[in-house]
């Protein structure tokens, strides 16, 4: 029987999706990536905002196609939108033969069996309960890299954000099931372990009664054959003196930190449900960027905010300036039912949340061309991720860049380079968001 998962969203989607190969593994199956040679398909979607909603409703109706006299036995549908929308996906696409909540993926094999035997599937299961992982999972980015989902839910209730109410709260996965998968990643050939969860900064909080990051990364630091290690989604007022101090002296640990601030308005930041303040930023990149001076910082901005005036736009746009992040993207707000700020008064038309975007990223093109302006003549590590024959060049990325979301570093060598291999790149020319080099 072969299977196709389609994994919609996020990296912390892409676990679970990989985790539920892992269970579908131990039958009689074959995966494939062509939907249309598929026996099952599985739609793993992403609801967070509009765009997201839209792309996971057009892979399942696509799906749904396949079913019109074709070879297609079964379509399932898990993830955020199966959380969100359980009712209507059953009642308005009648191919779906099953909806699967987002603490019951460990149940897949024998929701998959159910399907198979004539019977239409929900499964859900308490928000407070963290799947069991599987033996071990199937991993579907390149061999060299996979993510490490330290953690479920999320605490904060961010007024813009649906998460709290399709993930739960905060659960953190025991330390010792992460180093095993982390063991396993390595034995599997991965050189490069990216921590995620929604928010990686407490991890541990709920298990041991502190946070407990700097001990699993320095645990991390220990398993054999990973080299680098990165960290995303850490909420600034979350990170702790200890925590830099682990990261400026541990050298697997790459000198790179995604801070999701959203906006640097006070008045924004209250609206919002934020922890922080424009000054407790100011003063946490300060402390980052002292310990580690060569730290890629990455984050993320929300434009058109209920209530945000020209004047919170300004503020924004003055704070980008100012702290010159090395890596940043910026999304229009998108108003999602059952969350507080979809009800807030003074909701921003689209075509004003757009041009504030645009405008921040106008910003950020040129603070970005001037950070990698500066990294010619360096030498750099790299991280080989291909070849291109057409121009005769690898692709490659640095310590700066995460997977999906950064950019760059395309290089020649007069040696064939395997992806996975590390390479010292000099950096010979750069622009925007790409540099290029040289490998001797």
């Amino acid at each position: 029987m072969k299977i196709c998962m389609i994994s919609l969203g996020c990296d912390k989607n892409l676990v679970d999706s990989e985790m539920m190969l892992g269970y579908l593994s131990r039958g009689n199956v074959s995966f494939t990536d062509e939907a249309e040679d598929a026996d099952v398909i599985f739609v793993n979607t992403c609801c967070f905002i509009l765009d997201a909603k839209d792309e996971s409703i057009r892979a399942i109706l696509d799906a749904a196609k396949l079913k019109e006299g074709g070879r297609l036995k079964a379509l399932i549908v898990t993830g955020c939108m199966a959380e969100r929308y359980r009712k209507e996906i059953l009642d308005e696409i009648p191919e779906v033969d099953a909806v699967v909540g987002t603490t019951a993926w460990d149940e897949i094999s024998g929701i998959l069996d159910r399907v198979l035997d004539g019977e239409r599937v929900e499964a859900f299961r308490e928000l407070s309960r963290l799947p069991e992982s599987p033996e071990a999972r199937v991993l579907s980015t390149m061999h060299y890299y996979g993510y490490l989902k330290i953690a479920e839910g999320c605490d904060k209730h961010c007024t813009y954000c649906i998460i709290p109410s399709l993930r739960g709260k905060f659960r953190s996965v025991p330390m010792e099931d992460l180093l095993r998968q982390a063991e396993q990643l390595a034995e599997a050939g991965v050189k490069e372990l990216i921590l995620v969860a929604q928010e990686t900064t407490v991890y541990g909080q709920d298990l041991y009664g502190k946070k407990k990051l700097p001990t699993l990364l320095r645990k991390l630091c220990r398993v054999k054959g990973i080299r680098w290690i990165r960290i995303l989604y850490c909420y600034p007022e979350e990170i702790t003196d200890e925590l830099i101090g682990v990261m400026a002296s541990e050298t697997k640990i790459c000198h790179y930190l995604d801070l999701p601030i959203q906006h640097a308005s006070d008045d924004v930041l209250r609206r919002m449900g934020r922890r922080t303040s424009r000054a407790d930023l100011v003063r946490i990149i300060g402390k980052l960027r002292a310990a580690m001076p060569d730290i890629a910082l990455r984050t993320t901005l929300i434009s058109g905010f209920p209530g945000e005036t020209e004047e919170d736009h300004g503020i924004l746009k003055d704070f980008v300036r100012e702290m010159k992040f090395e890596r940043l993207g910026v999304f229009p707000y998108s108003r999602e039912e059952g969350t507080p700020a979809a009800g807030f008064p003074d909701q921003v038309p689209a075509r004003i949340k757009k041009k504030r975007r645009n405008e921040i990223m106008r910003i950020q093109q040129k603070i970005s061309a001037e950070c990698l302006k500066n990294k010619v003549g360096q030498r750099m590590r790299v991280l080989t991720e291909g070849y291109l024959p057409e121009e005769g060049v690898y692709i490659g990325r640095t310590y700066m860049d995460a997977p999906d979301v950064d950019g760059y570093l395309f290089f020649t060598s007069p040696r064939e380079r395997i992806s996975g291999d590390f390479v010292n790149v000099t950096v010979t020319e750069a622009s925007e968001y790409d540099l290029k080099g040289i490998s001797k």
